[in-house]
């Protein structure tokens, strides 16, 4: 599955801006200081964007739900 493929629903930032695919995930992650990235929900979050890349299924699924709770950790999301 590529790393184009859109989420079933799009995750929401709290900016308004919504992420549709998972390489806009994971772009998002990347993006977040180096510190944050290796907090445990958002090291959750990589690990499944990864399998939804590399499996989908339901992979597609977990991965939304491992972004919007790593948002949620995080205070809604940075941007």
């Amino acid at each position: 599955m590529p790393w184009s493929m859109p989420f079933d629903d799009p995750v929401p930032l709290r900016n308004g801006r919504k992420l549709l695919t998972l390489q806009q995930a994971a772009d998002y992650i990347m993006q977040l200081p180096e510190d944050a990235q290796h907090e445990p929900h958002w090291q959750t979050a990589i690990e499944t964007l990864i399998n939804a890349a590399e499996a989908g299924g339901g992979w597609l699924l977990f991965a939304r739900i491992a972004m919007l709770r790593a948002l949620n950790a995080d205070g809604g999301g940075h941007g």
